[in-house]
Protein backbone atom coordinates (compact mmCIF):
# COMPACT_ATOMS: atom_id res chain seq x y z
CA UNK A 1 0.00 0.00 0.00
CA UNK A 2 3.13 2.38 0.90
CA UNK A 3 4.51 1.85 -2.65
CA UNK A 4 1.35 2.44 -4.41
CA UNK A 5 0.64 6.01 -2.13
CA UNK A 6 4.06 6.65 -3.54
CA UNK A 7 3.05 6.52 -7.13
CA UNK A 8 0.15 8.73 -6.30
CA UNK A 9 2.78 11.42 -4.61
CA UNK A 10 4.68 10.60 -7.99
CA UNK A 11 1.71 11.85 -10.18
CA UNK A 12 0.91 14.62 -8.20
CA UNK A 13 4.51 15.74 -8.02
CA UNK A 14 4.37 15.57 -12.24
CA UNK A 15 0.96 17.58 -12.32
CA UNK A 16 2.17 20.63 -9.81
CA UNK A 17 5.61 21.00 -10.56
CA UNK A 18 4.73 22.03 -14.24
CA UNK A 19 4.03 26.09 -14.49
CA UNK A 20 0.79 25.42 -16.43
CA UNK A 21 -1.05 24.09 -13.44
CA UNK A 22 0.16 27.32 -11.48
CA UNK A 23 -0.87 29.32 -14.26
CA UNK A 24 -4.57 27.77 -13.91
CA UNK A 25 -4.59 28.25 -10.13
CA UNK A 26 -3.95 31.86 -10.59
CA UNK A 27 -7.03 32.00 -13.07
CA UNK A 28 -8.66 30.23 -10.42
CA UNK A 29 -8.03 33.19 -7.32
CA UNK A 30 -7.78 36.01 -9.69
CA UNK A 31 -11.29 35.51 -11.70
CA UNK A 32 -13.60 35.92 -8.57
CA UNK A 33 -11.66 38.57 -7.30
CA UNK A 34 -11.74 40.24 -10.41
CA UNK A 35 -15.73 39.73 -10.59
CA UNK A 36 -16.56 41.06 -7.18
CA UNK A 37 -14.54 43.88 -7.41
CA UNK A 38 -15.80 45.27 -11.17
CA UNK A 39 -19.51 43.89 -9.63
CA UNK A 40 -18.57 46.36 -6.40
CA UNK A 41 -17.42 49.34 -8.57
CA UNK A 42 -19.69 49.16 -11.41
CA UNK A 43 -23.18 48.03 -10.21
CA UNK A 44 -26.22 49.88 -10.16
CA UNK A 45 -28.72 49.94 -7.42
CA UNK A 46 -28.71 46.98 -4.57
CA UNK A 47 -25.46 45.53 -4.11
CA UNK A 48 -25.67 41.55 -3.37
CA UNK A 49 -25.19 39.66 -0.68
CA UNK A 50 -21.75 37.40 -0.23
CA UNK A 51 -23.89 34.39 -0.52
CA UNK A 52 -25.09 35.52 -4.32
CA UNK A 53 -22.19 36.62 -5.64
CA UNK A 54 -20.28 33.14 -4.33
CA UNK A 55 -22.80 31.10 -5.94
CA UNK A 56 -22.82 33.06 -9.31
CA UNK A 57 -18.39 32.75 -9.25
CA UNK A 58 -18.58 29.27 -8.14
CA UNK A 59 -20.44 28.37 -11.60
CA UNK A 60 -18.06 30.20 -13.43
CA UNK A 61 -15.18 28.41 -11.81
CA UNK A 62 -16.50 25.06 -11.35
CA UNK A 63 -16.29 25.35 -15.86
CA UNK A 64 -12.91 26.62 -15.75
CA UNK A 65 -12.20 23.55 -13.05
CA UNK A 66 -13.72 20.86 -14.99
CA UNK A 67 -11.63 21.93 -18.27
CA UNK A 68 -8.49 22.41 -16.35
CA UNK A 69 -9.33 18.86 -15.00
CA UNK A 70 -10.18 17.53 -17.71
CA UNK A 71 -6.85 18.69 -19.48
CA UNK A 72 -4.86 16.86 -16.23
CA UNK A 73 -6.10 13.73 -16.97
CA UNK A 74 -5.76 13.99 -20.35
CA UNK A 75 -2.20 14.25 -20.09
CA UNK A 76 -1.77 11.91 -17.47
CA UNK A 77 -2.84 9.27 -19.45
CA UNK A 78 -2.26 10.34 -23.55
CA UNK A 79 0.95 12.46 -22.57
CA UNK A 80 2.59 9.47 -21.26
CA UNK A 81 2.04 8.16 -25.31
CA UNK A 82 3.13 10.99 -26.67
CA UNK A 83 6.10 11.50 -24.73
CA UNK A 84 7.31 8.28 -24.38
CA UNK A 85 7.32 7.98 -20.75
CA UNK A 86 4.74 4.99 -20.59
CA UNK A 87 7.80 2.95 -20.96
CA UNK A 88 9.28 4.11 -17.83
CA UNK A 89 5.69 3.34 -15.92
CA UNK A 90 6.07 -0.33 -17.26
CA UNK A 91 9.33 -1.85 -16.29
CA UNK A 92 8.92 -1.11 -12.83
CA UNK A 93 6.91 -3.47 -10.63
CA UNK A 94 3.83 -1.90 -10.60
CA UNK A 95 1.06 -3.50 -12.12
CA UNK A 96 -0.76 -1.42 -14.96
CA UNK A 97 -4.18 -1.25 -13.10
CA UNK A 98 -1.82 0.51 -10.03
CA UNK A 99 -0.46 2.85 -12.15
CA UNK A 100 -3.55 3.88 -13.61
CA UNK A 101 -5.45 3.70 -10.61
CA UNK A 102 -2.74 6.28 -9.25
CA UNK A 103 -3.25 8.73 -12.22
CA UNK A 104 -7.11 9.03 -11.82
CA UNK A 105 -6.33 9.54 -7.79
CA UNK A 106 -4.23 12.46 -8.51
CA UNK A 107 -6.43 13.65 -11.19
CA UNK A 108 -9.52 13.49 -8.41
CA UNK A 109 -7.03 15.40 -5.99
CA UNK A 110 -5.93 17.98 -8.41
CA UNK A 111 -9.77 18.53 -9.07
CA UNK A 112 -10.11 18.96 -5.09
CA UNK A 113 -7.82 20.78 -4.67
CA UNK A 114 -8.75 23.33 -6.99
CA UNK A 115 -12.23 23.19 -5.34
CA UNK A 116 -11.22 23.89 -2.21
CA UNK A 117 -9.20 26.82 -3.18
CA UNK A 118 -12.48 28.29 -5.43
CA UNK A 119 -14.71 27.90 -1.80
CA UNK A 120 -11.93 29.50 -0.22
CA UNK A 121 -11.29 32.38 -2.45
CA UNK A 122 -15.05 33.17 -3.43
CA UNK A 123 -16.51 33.33 0.22
CA UNK A 124 -13.36 35.47 1.56
CA UNK A 125 -13.48 38.04 -1.23
CA UNK A 126 -17.15 38.95 -0.86
CA UNK A 127 -17.26 38.77 2.56
CA UNK A 128 -14.52 41.27 2.43
CA UNK A 129 -16.60 43.19 0.14
CA UNK A 130 -20.16 43.04 0.51
CA UNK A 131 -19.95 41.80 4.05
CA UNK A 132 -21.14 38.36 5.95
CA UNK A 133 -25.14 37.86 5.71
CA UNK A 134 -26.10 35.36 7.78
CA UNK A 135 -29.36 35.12 7.01
CA UNK A 136 -29.39 36.06 2.58
CA UNK A 137 -32.83 36.86 1.57
CA UNK A 138 -33.60 35.18 -1.90
CA UNK A 139 -30.59 32.82 -1.56
CA UNK A 140 -32.42 29.64 -1.80
CA UNK A 141 -35.75 29.23 -3.24
CA UNK A 142 -38.68 28.92 -1.62
CA UNK A 143 -39.45 25.15 -2.80
CA UNK A 144 -36.18 24.13 -2.40
CA UNK A 145 -35.78 20.79 -0.11
CA UNK A 146 -33.14 22.63 2.00
CA UNK A 147 -35.53 25.86 2.42
CA UNK A 148 -35.08 25.77 6.09
CA UNK A 149 -31.71 25.18 5.78
CA UNK A 150 -28.62 27.48 6.60
CA UNK A 151 -26.99 29.37 3.21
CA UNK A 152 -23.78 27.00 4.36
CA UNK A 153 -25.64 24.23 3.44
CA UNK A 154 -27.06 25.46 0.68
CA UNK A 155 -23.70 26.66 -0.74
CA UNK A 156 -21.63 23.50 0.34
CA UNK A 157 -24.68 21.21 -1.28
CA UNK A 158 -24.19 23.23 -4.33
CA UNK A 159 -20.77 22.46 -4.04
CA UNK A 160 -21.19 18.73 -3.95
CA UNK A 161 -23.30 18.64 -6.90
CA UNK A 162 -21.28 20.61 -9.27
CA UNK A 163 -18.42 18.67 -7.72
CA UNK A 164 -20.00 14.84 -8.60
CA UNK A 165 -20.43 15.75 -12.35
CA UNK A 166 -17.34 17.21 -12.51
CA UNK A 167 -16.14 13.87 -11.41
CA UNK A 168 -18.17 12.27 -13.86
CA UNK A 169 -16.55 14.39 -16.67
CA UNK A 170 -13.57 14.03 -16.00
CA UNK A 171 -13.92 9.72 -15.68
CA UNK A 172 -15.37 10.18 -19.58
CA UNK A 173 -12.46 12.27 -20.26
CA UNK A 174 -9.99 9.96 -18.89
CA UNK A 175 -11.55 6.79 -20.38
CA UNK A 176 -10.88 8.50 -23.61
CA UNK A 177 -7.61 9.40 -22.86
CA UNK A 178 -7.12 5.72 -22.45
CA UNK A 179 -8.91 4.21 -25.00
CA UNK A 180 -7.34 6.20 -27.95
CA UNK A 181 -4.59 7.58 -26.88
CA UNK A 182 -5.41 11.35 -28.06
CA UNK A 183 -5.42 14.49 -25.72
CA UNK A 184 -6.54 16.45 -27.97
CA UNK A 185 -9.72 14.17 -28.69
CA UNK A 186 -10.00 13.26 -24.99
CA UNK A 187 -10.33 17.41 -23.91
CA UNK A 188 -12.22 18.18 -26.97
CA UNK A 189 -15.01 15.65 -26.58
CA UNK A 190 -14.99 16.18 -22.59
CA UNK A 191 -15.48 19.72 -23.13
CA UNK A 192 -18.39 19.20 -25.93
CA UNK A 193 -19.93 16.87 -23.07
CA UNK A 194 -19.67 20.17 -20.67
CA UNK A 195 -20.70 23.31 -22.69
CA UNK A 196 -23.54 21.18 -24.39
CA UNK A 197 -25.28 19.67 -21.73
CA UNK A 198 -27.73 21.91 -21.26
CA UNK A 199 -28.50 22.38 -25.11
CA UNK A 200 -29.13 18.42 -25.34
CA UNK A 201 -30.79 18.17 -21.83
CA UNK A 202 -33.51 20.78 -23.62
CA UNK A 203 -33.52 18.72 -27.01
CA UNK A 204 -33.70 15.39 -25.10
CA UNK A 205 -37.01 17.19 -23.10
CA UNK A 206 -38.77 17.36 -25.90
CA UNK A 207 -38.79 13.59 -27.01
CA UNK A 208 -41.61 12.06 -25.56
CA UNK A 209 -39.85 8.61 -24.89
CA UNK A 210 -39.17 6.62 -21.35
CA UNK A 211 -35.59 5.90 -21.87
CA UNK A 212 -34.72 9.79 -21.70
CA UNK A 213 -34.04 9.79 -18.14
CA UNK A 214 -31.49 7.40 -18.55
CA UNK A 215 -29.08 9.88 -20.50
CA UNK A 216 -26.42 11.31 -19.17
CA UNK A 217 -26.49 14.52 -20.30
CA UNK A 218 -29.90 15.71 -17.66
CA UNK A 219 -28.22 13.86 -14.90
CA UNK A 220 -25.04 16.19 -14.71
CA UNK A 221 -27.58 18.65 -13.41
CA UNK A 222 -28.08 17.90 -10.06
CA UNK A 223 -28.26 21.37 -8.70
CA UNK A 224 -31.42 21.59 -10.34
CA UNK A 225 -32.62 19.85 -7.30
CA UNK A 226 -31.50 22.23 -5.03
CA UNK A 227 -34.01 24.75 -6.41
CA UNK A 228 -36.80 22.42 -6.46
CA UNK A 229 -36.97 21.13 -9.78
CA UNK A 230 -35.48 17.89 -11.93
CA UNK A 231 -32.70 17.41 -14.50
CA UNK A 232 -35.54 15.99 -17.01
CA UNK A 233 -38.34 18.13 -16.83
CA UNK A 234 -41.15 15.76 -18.60
CA UNK A 235 -39.79 12.70 -16.26
CA UNK A 236 -39.39 14.24 -13.09
CA UNK A 237 -37.00 11.87 -11.01
CA UNK A 238 -35.63 12.05 -7.34
CA UNK A 239 -31.80 12.90 -6.24
CA UNK A 240 -30.95 9.43 -5.66
CA UNK A 241 -32.02 8.69 -9.35
CA UNK A 242 -29.86 10.67 -10.76
CA UNK A 243 -26.77 9.84 -8.01
CA UNK A 244 -27.49 5.86 -9.53
CA UNK A 245 -27.69 7.17 -13.34
CA UNK A 246 -24.66 9.10 -12.92
CA UNK A 247 -22.93 6.11 -10.68
CA UNK A 248 -23.73 3.79 -13.47
CA UNK A 249 -21.91 5.62 -16.53
CA UNK A 250 -18.95 6.34 -14.09
CA UNK A 251 -18.35 2.52 -13.65
CA UNK A 252 -19.15 1.93 -16.83
CA UNK A 253 -16.17 4.91 -18.02
CA UNK A 254 -13.69 3.28 -15.64
CA UNK A 255 -14.62 -0.19 -17.14
CA UNK A 256 -13.42 0.59 -20.63
CA UNK A 257 -10.41 2.84 -19.30
CA UNK A 258 -9.36 -0.19 -17.10
CA UNK A 259 -9.94 -2.96 -20.05
CA UNK A 260 -8.19 -0.94 -22.77
CA UNK A 261 -5.18 0.02 -20.49
CA UNK A 262 -4.62 -3.16 -19.33
CA UNK A 263 -5.26 -5.12 -22.36
CA UNK A 264 -3.43 -2.80 -24.81
CA UNK A 265 0.28 -2.98 -26.04
CA UNK A 266 0.61 -0.15 -24.44
CA UNK A 267 5.16 -0.15 -24.74
CA UNK A 268 4.80 -0.86 -28.24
Amino acid sequence: MANFWNLVRNENMKIYRRIATWIMMGFIVLVPILLTVLFAIFSEGKQPNNWEMMTLETQILFQLITIFTVVKAAESVAGEFTMGTIKLLLIRPWSRSSILLSKFISVVLFALFFSLVSFAVTWLINVIVFGYSAHPAGLIPPNSPLSDASPWAYVLMAYLDQFIALVVIVTFGFMLSSAFRSSGLAIGLSIFLLLSGNLVSGLLAMADKPWVKFVLFPHLGLTSYLDGGSPVPNYPTTYGFSLAVLAVYFLIFNLVSWTVFTKRDVAG
